[in-house]
């Protein structure tokens, strides 16, 4: 079979996919990408042109679906030269919040298309207006409903829709549920384990579980509100002073990714730094930036204490790497960690907003190393239950024969998928 995957930076959520359809070799696979220096051996990668640039001051209520449009026309452009050369997928399968799948109906009509959706905007409910210090002002949520145009031309076009949580799925309006599909998002259980031997290291500092100083962890793509930051800034003083041999390593870079910058510029970090009485011990707090993805596995695996923190959003990949690695977490009682941890079985909540209850959650989960330890073990048991990259394999496989199906096409059949051999380490950046 021939499977298309688009997404703007190669190979976006479709990693492990490709490694397992890599590892089976039974399909040919192509991929459509902006230029980006990633590479899979196996896979073709198409970078495709920008047809035209970007409007410039374009009204901020089309910024983003004009960028959308762009590339929805620039992949088409690609498409129509890959019909001029005899290529036709037999599935096509890509995130559709980028734009990109948005014409590909037009060049090849019968193809069934899956695409990836990832959050349904809502002016209220749930991460607009869920933390009160960051209201937003009636011409932003105007924006955020106007987000919604890609995500709508995005359901109309597929023919089956693919989400990776429950609760994302749940954003989406309820006529379009019957389109949408679970696909969990499995780990690389091989890679991301509990490894007692493990040392994380910054410069010269180092840290071991179980030997000398503890490490207390808390990871983001970039430090910001949306995944609690401020929370976390706000929380560490009484945490250092009741647990004078804890350390602390807070992963992410000083951009944006998610909400809104902070007003009148510089990073989120340093204005959240700025608000505490006191500095805080640069010998016992430290801010690597992003960090390479062995290093973050390394600092999972060597955490006492692993803090994770959003917005009811779109849960972040090192959530589930970090229960696959046995860490004891305490995260924020919010719909999107709640499917991942039971609050007292595989870890612990505490709500969002508060971030002494926070700190006092810490300190009792750091002076209980036996309730700890079993917390660790219980979170690397759910992983091995739940997110086996063979179970994600195994359910977009089945998607992808529904949506031939759907399409009535007279396709031969995918092969049944196989039991995966042992996994192969690989490297992705850290991300939150």
């Amino acid at each position: 079979m021939k499977l298309l995957f688009l997404h703007q930076n190669f190979p976006g959520q479709y990693l492990h996919i490709l490694r397992r359809h890599i590892r089976e070799g039974v399909h040919d696979l192509l991929f459509l990408s902006q230029p980006n220096t990633n590479s899979l051996a196996g896979v073709r990668k198409m970078e495709y042109p920008l047809v035209r640039a970007p409007l410039k001051q374009a009204d901020p209520l089309l910024h983003d679906f004009d960028l959308a449009m762009l590339r929805a026309q620039s992949v088409a452009a690609r498409a129509r030269e890959l019909v001029k050369l005899g290529y036709e997928p037999d599935v096509i399968l890509g995130h559709n919040g980028w734009g990109e799948l948005l014409h590909l109906r037009e060049v090849w009509p019968r193809v069934p298309i899956i695409p990836y959706f990832e959050f349904y905007y809502h002016t209220s409910g749930l991460d607009v207006d869920f933390d009160p210090e960051f209201p937003m002002d009636a011409d932003k949520r105007s924006q955020v409903r106007i987000r919604n145009a890609t995500n709508l031309l995005g359901l109309e076009l597929a023919t089956l829709g693919q989400v990776p949580t429950r609760f994302q799925g749940s954003t989406y309006p309820d006529w379009a549920q019957p389109k949408l599909r679970h696909v969990p998002e499995g780990v690389d259980l091989d890679l991301c384990k509990p490894d007692p031997g493990a040392e994380f290291a910054i410069g010269e500092r180092r840290w071991r579980k179980g030997s000398g100083r503890r490490l207390v962890t808390y990871v983001s793509r970039n430090l910001e509100p949306y995944r609690g930051t401020h929370i976390v800034i706000r929380a560490l003083p009484k945490l250092l002073a009741a647990c004078p041999d804890v350390d602390v390593v807070l992963v992410g870079g000083d951009s944006v990714s998610y909400g809104a910058a902070p007003a009148g510029g510089g990073s989120w970090k340093d204005r959240f730094l700025a608000e505490l009485d006191a500095p805080l011990d640069p010998e016992r707090v430290f801010f690597p930036g992003k960090i390479p993805y062995d290093s973050f596995r390394a600092m999972l695996q060597a955490s006492s204490l692993h803090l994770y923190l959003t917005y009811p959003f779109v849960a972040s990949w090192s959530l589930r790497e970090a229960l696959a690695s046995g860490c004891t977490i305490l995260g924020s009682d919010v719909g999107p960690v709640q499917e991942f941890v039971t609050h007292g079985e595989t870890g612990m909540l505490f709500p969002f907003l508060r971030h002494d209850l926070l700190a006092e959650a810490a300190i009792d989960l750091l002076a209980d190393p036996a309730q700890a330890a079993r917390l660790g073990a219980r979170a690397r048991a759910w992983a091995e239950a739940h997110l086996t990259l063979d179970e994600t394999h195994r359910t977009m496989h089945a998607v992808m024969e529904e949506a031939i199906a759907l399409e009535g096409s007279a396709r031969q059949g995918f092969p049944a998928p196989r039991r995966s051999a042992k996994k192969r380490a690989g490297t992705r950046s850290s991300a939150g």
